[in-house]
């Protein structure tokens, strides 16, 4: 309770007049949105979760879950043989789908790399796999014309100097401090410290520009990580002194600072809790499933409906969406993942107009039932997303009549006729076809006066 009424008066302090926030650096406010203008353009990402857990295929948290020990856990690094890993194919599923940047985890918590860093033995290289799994997928997708994202898990439960706490496999049952010191003698997280330091730094200097750096992910609070446990300012700072132009995300527990993060990170969240976020800037990460690694037996799969009304929403409340695929130990994608993404190739191919470049909707326009709205402000075209596909044969715009001058599909660019008899006040009524188009989610654009 204390915790939360502390945090209450932080919020309200950042907004009382003439308070000023703390800052990093001096970016001004127009130069960020510039910086960040492809991002917000592109709105569509694909999020990469592998590594060592795609051998046990039992979500990527099962050295956690089941608390295994590092010893116990080196057969799935002595087994690593990705001997079906083409990125090419990948960097090709992620562009037929409509994905304009990719996020691959470098490392994930359980602290192998999967690329040749000189810091470590527990990497990709050294593995039967015997090559920098990272540069291949830098060199693919940035072939296929797509940004490169790093992602880099903050905690490492394989480093011998990283503190044993709450999130770690091997933490104790009772929170108690006293027996947390003991079990931790010896582990110096400052050398851990300057461990991650150096390979993000490999990483932010050996592949070219890197467009987005994902750092997962801060717990602050006893015997659980914060900044000063990850060195969050320096680190924050190298990273921008090496790759000016970077994006980050916001889980280096930096949010008092003004520009100690560039975007909000809603994740695995309904399409409903996505509305508040609308104003801020945000990327909700989402799973086909339930799990972000390959999980052999995980069957809570979204539908393709789920999965557009997940890009749409976000888009429709000004975020972006970065969808996840876990490929298996192999390296491929499993056929789950492959339907799925063929499936939104489909709907992005005919529809993706209404994605890039787009945003909510003017608060003048308000979306029927049953429909969401997105808008493009520099063609100035308004599109009405057909969640629930009307069986009168007509739609009704309320107070649109004298906003919008034209109306056709977005997929085949035909026109949807305006009933003028229909359109009384300042309703405007669109006479759609009796049999709905061969889209899950049909899409109708508008052009306003």
């Amino acid at each position: 309770m204390r915790k939360t009424i502390l945090s209450a008066l932080v919020m309200l302090s950042l907004t009382l007049p003439g308070f000023t926030q703390k800052r990093l650096g001096n970016e001004t406010a127009a130069q960020k949105t510039k910086r960040m203008e492809w991002w917000t353009d592109a709105r569509f990402g694909m999020f990469i979760h592998w590594g060592l857990y795609a051998l046990p295929a039992r979500h990527e948290w099962v050295k956690n879950r089941e608390r295994i020990t590092t010893a116990d856990y080196q057969k799935y690094f002595d087994q690593f043989n990705p001997d079906q890993f083409d990125p090419k194919k990948w960097a090709k599923e992620a562009k037929n789908a409509g994905m304009k940047y990719a996020v691959l985890t470098t490392k994930h918590h359980e602290g192998f790399v999967l690329f040749d860093s000189k810091y470590t033995d527990y990497k990709a290289t050294n593995t039967q796999a015997k090559r920098d799994l990272v540069k291949e997928f830098v060199d693919a997708f940035r072939a296929e014309g797509i940004k490169i994202g790093f992602y880099y898990s903050l905690i490492d439960w394989h480093h011998p100097d990283f503190t044993i706490d709450v999130m770690h496999p091997q933490r104790l049952d009772k929170n108690d401090d006293n027996a947390y010191a003991e079990l931790n003698k010896g582990k110096n997280m400052a050398k851990y410290r300057k461990y991650m330091y150096n390979q993000v730094t490999e990483l932010l200097t050996k592949y070219g520009k890197i467009d987005i750096l994902w750092a997962d992910f801060s717990y602050p609070g006893k015997n659980g990580k914060g900044r000063d446990d990850w060195g969050s300012v320096e680190l924050l700072k190298q990273i921008r002194k090496l790759q000016p132009g970077i994006i980050v995300d916001n889980r280096l527990d930096l949010n008092d600072y003004e520009d100690g993060t560039d975007f909000e990170t809603p994740e695995q969240v309904g399409p409903k809790e996505l509305e508040k976020y609308r104003g801020k800037v945000w990327e909700t990460c989402q799973t086909f499933s339930g799990s972000w690694g390959y999980h052999r037996e995980e069957n809570t799969w979204k539908s393709n409906k789920k999965l557009l009304d997940l890009l749409i929403t976000s888009v429709a409340n000004g975020g972006n969406l970065l969808l996840n695929v876990g490929p298996t130990a192999r390296g491929e994608f499993d056929n789950r993942a492959n339907i799925a993404l063929d499936s939104l190739s489909l709907w992005m191919h005919a529809n993706s107009k209404s994605i890039y470049h787009c945003t909510f909707a003017p608060a003048e326009f308000k979306a029927p039932e049953g429909a969401k709205l997105t808008y493009n402000k520099d063609t100035k075209k308004l599109y009405v997303h057909l969640f629930e596909y009307p069986n009168t044969g007509y739609i009704t715009l309320d107070g649109y009549k004298d906003k919008a001058k034209y109306a056709q599909f977005l997929h085949d660019n035909s026109e949807i006729q305006i009933d003028t008899q229909k359109s009384t006040g300042s309703d405007l009524v669109l006479k759609l076809p009796k049999k709905k188009p061969d889209f899950e989610i049909p899409v109708i654009e508008l052009t306003l006066n």
